[in-house]
């Protein structure tokens, strides 16, 4: 059995999406937000992050993006993902891999300023140029869904998925549902999948 180590309003929403979507039991382990983390957590997850998932056979992965393409892999039956030998699944990888490494760090020096800084009075600057690189980020992909029901290939997959979970975190809604119009649709279409929601009261990742 899986274990998934998270939070409410975490990365780990887009793992317990994934896990719900292969219909995969997990054992849900809530891992209080604190700078005295039990050892036993460090042990699996040495920046004191979640999620953490923990396979059946003992082994333990961090990174919400490798998580999912770890799963994807796994369970190919659930469509998470392009399969390997599809067209689409250059286009999976990338997005994942631009998305976690481009908007996901913004969004830490965001909400984490005091990590980025060792200037007592520099977070603002930190947090200013961490928006601005969000909004670069978002603005490239929401070129890419320009005429696209999804961001790859043709159906949902844990990339959609993904990329709402990182706009619900942009600091003012209201300016990136404007600003990003393709993203938008693409969101409201989630907002209204039955498991988002379900997920979305727990997490509360966006306004119900």
């Amino acid at each position: 059995m899986y274990k998934l180590y998270t939070r409410p309003g975490s990365g780990g929403f887009v793992v317990e999406a994934a896990l719900a979507l292969i219909d995969a039991p997990f054992e849900h382990v809530d891992v209080a937000k604190t700078d005295r983390p039990d050892p036993a957590f460090l042990a699996i997850s040495p920046l004191n992050q979640v999620p953490v998932l923990t396979l059946p056979d003992g082994r333990s992965v961090t990174e919400s993006a490798a998580i999912c393409i770890l799963l994807a892999e796994r369970h190919p039956r659930a469509g998470l993902a392009p399969a390997a030998d599809e067209p689409a699944r250059a286009d999976f990888l990338r997005w994942m891999a631009f998305m976690s490494s481009m908007l996901y760090p913004a969004v830490l020096r965001l909400y984490y300023a005091h990590r980025y800084t060792a200037d007592a009075e520099g977070t603002k600057a930190v947090k200013t140029a961490a928006v601005a690189e969000m909004d670069r980020g978002f603005a490239i992909v929401d070129a890419a869904l320009r005429g696209r029901d999804w961001l790859v290939g043709d159906r949902m997959s844990l990339a959609d998925i993904y990329l709402v979970m990182l706009v619900a975190w942009h600091p003012d809604i209201d300016k990136a549902r404007a600003a990003w119009p393709d993203i938008e649709r693409l969101w409201a279409r989630l907002r209204e999948h039955p498991l988002m929601r379900t997920l979305n009261a727990s997490h509360e990742m966006w306004p119900a």
